[in-house]
């Protein structure tokens, strides 16, 4: 428990309180490694963590795993869920951690004597054992590792904009290497395309 609260304490440090779903990010963190045999935090680039969102669940996700945005480790596909795959890069393995499903109704069971719901998923998801806190699946990734971590330094050039395209992430359409927006899939729309 010890370990557990140095963990929340220094997370609690980057994000000024402690909620429930740091908790869970810092707990997922812990076991998504164990169920992989890795040793956290990680000094090297091994594990690739593909969080399910972002937000406190995230920066718990990163105190504890040392996987981070800046080392190519630690990755974000939106989908708006308490959830994150660990990926053992040497070997391939992938492993999901997510809470179970009835895991607010079992946090109540646990401080008994909180009534509030957000407390008593506070204390609680610090002392539920992982067992009954989580569910793990084993996951293949839909795109290879080797697509996803690249190779840093490699740059060219979209033929339609002209901006730089680093770390393979050029799309190769119609005989044209173009960046992803240009390719349709922009998560942008410029404002003189708004104005058309």
């Amino acid at each position: 428990m010890q370990h557990l609260t140095e963990l929340l304490e220094k997370s609690t440090a980057t994000h000024s309180h402690l909620c429930p779903r740091k908790v869970l990010g810092v707990r997922i963190g812990l076991a998504g490694a164990a169920a992989l045999g890795l040793e956290l935090p990680r000094p090297d680039k091994r594990l690739l963590v593909i969080l399910e969102t972002d937000g406190c669940f995230a920066d718990g996700v990163q105190t504890v795993t040392g996987c981070s945005i800046g080392h190519r480790t630690l990755r974000v596909e939106d989908y708006g869920k308490i959830a994150a795959t660990f990926v053992d890069v040497k070997t391939g393995k992938s492993r999901r951690v997510a809470p179970r499903m009835d895991v607010r109704q079992r946090a109540y069971a646990y401080p008994p004597e909180e009534n509030r719901h957000y407390f008593a998923q506070l204390r609680a998801y610090q002392i539920i054992p992982d067992d009954e806190l989580f569910a793990y699946q084993e996951v293949q990734l839909a795109t290879p590792i080797s697509h996803i971590v690249s190779r840093p330094g490699v740059r060219v050039n979209c033929e339609l904009c002209g901006e730089e395209i680093i770390n393979q992430r050029a799309v190769e359409r119609d005989r044209l290497t173009l960046c992803r927006a240009c390719a349709g899939a922009a998560y942008y729309q410029t404002a003189s395309e708004l104005l058309l």
